[in-house]
């Protein structure tokens, strides 16, 4: 427990201080949504592995517990720190086009939970893992306050109608690009972390032979895969068998056309029993585990094992 700890004390003590916040170009903003990344945070030391995230790592993602839609290139334990990248050509430049695994954290919602979520998932491959931060914005707030952080998948589409608040808000210090101004997605009223995931899935550069979430993370993928069958000239473009979906801790639906898909649950996850997609057999059920994967606590999802049994049991392969 004194490493779950000690990561989430550095990752803190690492956020912006109120003196920066102020002198930031969207006071207000910053100021308002503080408490609740850094709420989100100690979420994440409750839901995710974050002592396997070193101490020079929870530093280097503090400043960014909030910022969604950008992407952490994770290495196994010991094979290096993690890379920070902005932008969807930022990961191009870092090597993005060697990275075969794609995943998304939920619950908390910070850099630090997508970057342990996405450690556990590289110890299991000995690969590298490029983990999208869901973030934490004003629309996230408006929702929250109506229970969505309990009921993501119902009350996910009322954040859409927020998300027009958050971009507005954004406006004056938004440095980041999704994707190219030649992307034929129109993107339209769809969250930071769906454009990012849309716009990795859809370019050419990336070959992800496994995309994973836990979560809420999950539903993000969906809703990614789910805009890009709107535009069959790109979805047609990345085929059918192209990858696995491994789902954990909430079985949320994928476009029919994917059939590489193995949802993974606790026996006693309630949580993500309800915003589960009713009808979903759960291929892979983990006996007396609950919604989180912190292996500093009792009852967790253990990641890293599962992903190697399936390896194993599924021959899934990267």
């Amino acid at each position: 427990m004194l490493s779950t700890q000690r990561s989430l004390a550095t990752a803190q003590l690492g956020r912006n201080s109120f003196e920066e916040i102020f002198e930031s170009r969207t006071p207000l903003r910053e100021a308002a949504l503080e408490s609740f990344r850094r709420r989100n945070a100690v979420l994440d030391g409750i839901f995710y592995d974050i002592g396997k995230v070193t101490h020079e790592e929870a530093r280097e993602t503090a400043p960014w517990l909030a910022r969604e839609g950008a992407i952490l290139i994770v290495p196994p334990s010991g094979a290096g720190t993690l890379k920070l990248c902005n932008t969807v050509e930022d990961f191009a430049d870092s090597g993005g086009a060697d990275v075969r695994i794609l995943a998304v954290a939920g619950v908390g919602s910070s850099a630090l939970g997508a970057a342990a979520f996405a450690r556990n998932v590289a110890d299991a491959f000995g690969v590298a893992v490029a983990a999208v931060v869901s973030g934490y914005g004003l629309a996230d707030l408006m929702t929250e306050a109506l229970g969505g952080w309990f009921w993501f998948g119902t009350l996910n589409r009322l954040r859409h109608q927020f998300e027009e608040l958050d971009d507005m808000s954004r406006a004056l210090n938004r440095p980041e690009t999704l994707s190219p101004p030649t992307s034929p997605i129109e993107l339209g009223r769809i969250s930071l972390d769906t454009r990012t995931v849309m716009a990795l899935l859809s370019d050419g550069r990336f070959s992800f032979s496994l995309v994973t979430g836990h979560s809420k993370g999950n539903l993000v993928i969906s809703e990614a895969l789910y805009e890009l069958k709107e535009t069959p000239a790109v979805e047609q473009a990345i085929p059918a068998d192209k990858f696995w979906i491994i789902t954990v801790s909430a079985a949320v639906a994928m476009p029919p056309r994917y059939r590489k898909i193995i949802d993974v649950m606790g026996t006693i996850d309630g949580f993500g029993a309800l915003n589960s997609t009713p009808g979903i057999s759960i291929e892979k059920t983990c006996p007396f585990r609950w919604h989180h994967t912190n292996t500093d606590l009792p009852f967790h999802l253990p990641v890293t094992k599962v992903f190697r049994e399936l390896r194993v049991e599924r021959n899934v392969a990267v």
